[in-house]
């Protein structure tokens, strides 16, 4: 019998049942773990592949070779191959796949995932090792590593698939991780002969849509829960509402401004929720924490209930104490994963919930109102005239004279000079916080920066990912210098695959910080970097690159970079000068009695 249904599978058709009831027909088909592997997914609809070739990814790559639907792009060095797929998932482009070889290329593609890791991004990291035979536990072949032991630290999840049957199965369980509570990246490492292996598949095994193994929606917030925060926004007199990634992974924007709207609240965003409200709306006070100035710090102080959307509270929102927001302030906390609830900042009331699902119950709880909103308080208005004042001093501080222009004044003429639609990434420690202040915003998932590692480098990946999901948009990758020598190289990449993206750098020859740092602490050591023509590697890579010293050269220099067609770096020589904000920087770093 058993011979008998190995030849029906190998000819392609079984059927089971009893004749004339109910017969079934399963259709086998025989192909390798590789193309199953891609067979499944396909109903994730992921559309990107980032990696480096290598001998043991063969299998992997002649699948690649042999479809349309995932586009595979290659690139110099497996980190950024990590950090495009990261700007995949940033950018609204869903989870994209980060491979990598064995050994030496995991290593690589781990130090780029941390990113990842750390803002909540759904990355599928793929990497192949040794065969079984020699692999879990290593005999000691060359480029020998244990990966699913070094992923571990930077994944939600990994595992090692042992046998070809299993890959729909454990695919599926890594989706299912990726894209459960808070979004992470997740790891398979497949063994070479694994990749190779030939198996039968039921052809049904590749049907099954993402409602079937994994939640597609919710949760939604209790009911109970919902009456007490509408209660507690009711009786407000300063409310606050603080968005984080998560309003922007549940596609909330409109609902968190229709209820900062419903309020008169100002509404704050996190580093990772850039975009929820346009720069210019009457509500937007500054982004991104302490180094949105002072009014972002006064209404984290001074706000008696605060509604956090989608926040984890992270230090760039704290000073010596902890987070900005303790009692007797009441703390409405709104998050899909439990872990972010309670910790670190104690609330009054929490919700695990979809933020989008909670906003639609919280808006409704509050009641309909007319379509006149109220009149701004004397807390909001305060607020305002604060962030007008902040203004005012970084256009003073554009306007220092000096020899070497200021770093401000190359922000802003950069914010003026970028086209309405243009998407940005702002990399580089000190450059991202001039760049957060000047850059206009007008819409979600258009300014992207990585505060969750501040991993330095990740800027460029993150726009070349961003020009693939846009190819007829401008995209701007505002670094610094010491950022931008991490991953230049893949410079050669946005040339070979027809990414246009315009770099600026931030050029002030130093590792500025650190050199500020050192000079306070009375000495200088190693961290000077000059002598280097960025724009002259631009044209070594075949790109467009040309040196600017005035902020007025800016917008002719991006002109000309739009017009070159080509990927380009605009070398911006400029000094340092601490932004108005590292006060508050360092008192985030001194928490807990650090340095």
């Amino acid at each position: 019998m058993r011979r008998l249904q190995r030849k029906l599978l190998n000819a392609g058709t079984l059927s089971i049942g009893q004749p004339g009831v109910h017969e079934t027909a399963i259709t086998m088909i025989r192909i390798t773990a590789a193309e199953a592997l891609l067979r499944t997914l396909a109903a994730e609809d992921l559309r990107w592949a980032f990696g480096v070739v290598g001998g043991k990814l063969a299998p992997l790559l002649q699948a690649l070779s042999r479809q349309q639907r995932v586009r595979y792009v290659g690139v110099r060095h497996e980190s950024a191959a990590a950090m495009m797929a990261a700007g995949v998932a940033a950018g609204g482009g869903g989870m994209a796949i980060a491979m990598a070889e064995m050994g030496p290329g995991g290593l690589n593609l781990a130090a780029g995932l941390g990113g990842a890791r750390n803002n909540g991004l759904p990355v599928l990291a793929l990497t192949t090792d040794q065969h079984r035979a020699a692999a879990y536990p290593h005999k000691g072949m060359f480029m020998d590593m244990d990966l699913r032991a070094l992923f571990a630290t930077v994944t939600k999840w990994n595992a090692v698939v042992g046998d070809a049957r299993r890959v729909p199965e454990l695919a599926r369980q890594a989706m299912r991780e990726a894209l459960s509570g808070r979004p992470g990246p997740v790891h398979l490492d497949l063994p070479h002969d694994v990749l190779a292996q030939t198996v039968d598949y039921a052809d049904d095994e590749f049907d099954l849509a993402p409602a079937h193994y994994r939640a597609t929606i919710g949760p939604r917030p209790a009911a109970a829960a919902v009456e007490a925060a509408a209660a507690l926004l009711r009786g407000a007199e300063r409310p606050l509402i603080v968005a984080g990634g998560g309003v922007i992974a549940a596609g909330a924007e409109a609902l968190a401004l229709t209820l900062a709207r419903r309020l008169q609240a100002p509404l704050l965003p996190t580093q990772m929720a850039l975009g929820v409200l346009p720069s210019d709306d009457p509500l937007f006070i500054g982004q991104g924490g302490l180094i949105g100035g002072e009014p972002v710090l006064r209404a984290l102080a001074e706000a008696d209930v605060v509604l956090a959307i989608g926040c984890r509270w992270s230090s760039w929102m704290w000073d010596e104490q902890g987070p900005l927001v303790r009692r007797p302030q009441r703390l409405i906390a709104l998050n899909t994963d439990p872990a972010a609830l309670g910790a670190p900042a104690l609330h009054e009331l929490a919700m695990q919930a979809d933020a989008g699902l909670a906003l639609a119950d919280l808006l409704a709880a509050l009641g309909a109102r007319g379509a006149a909103a109220p009149a701004p308080g004397p807390w909001l208005a305060r607020l305002q005239g604060l962030r007008d004042a902040h203004r005012a001093r970084i256009e003073a501080l554009a306007a220092e004279p000096g020899a070497v222009m200021h770093p401000a004044a190359l922000a802003l003429a950069i914010g003026r000079a970028m086209p309405k639609d243009a998407l940005a990434v702002y990399d580089g420690g000190h450059t991202s916080f001039w760049s957060n202040d000047c850059t206009p915003v007008h819409a979600p998932r258009t300014r992207l920066h990585e505060p969750g590692m501040s991993h330095l480098g990740f800027g460029l990946p993150a726009a070349l990912a961003l020009q693939l999901l846009h190819p007829g948009r401008a995209v701007f990758h505002l670094t610094g210098d010491g950022s931008f020598g991490y991953t230049l190289n893949e410079l050669d990449s946005a040339r070979r695959h027809g990414l246009p993206v315009i770099t600026i750098v931030h050029d002030n020859a130093s590792w500025g910080v650190i050199g500020h740092g050192q000079s306070r602490a009375g000495f200088e050591f190693a961290s000077g970097l000059e002598g280097c023509d960025y724009a002259a590697i631009a044209r070594g890579f075949g790109c467009h690159g040309e040196v600017v010293t005035e902020a007025g050269q800016i917008a002719g220099a991006i002109d000309r970079a739009r017009a070159s067609g080509l990927p380009a770096v605009i070398d911006a020589r400029t000094r340092f000068v601490p932004h108005p904000c590292m006060p508050a920087f360092g008192a985030m770093n001194r928490y807990g009695g650090a340095g």
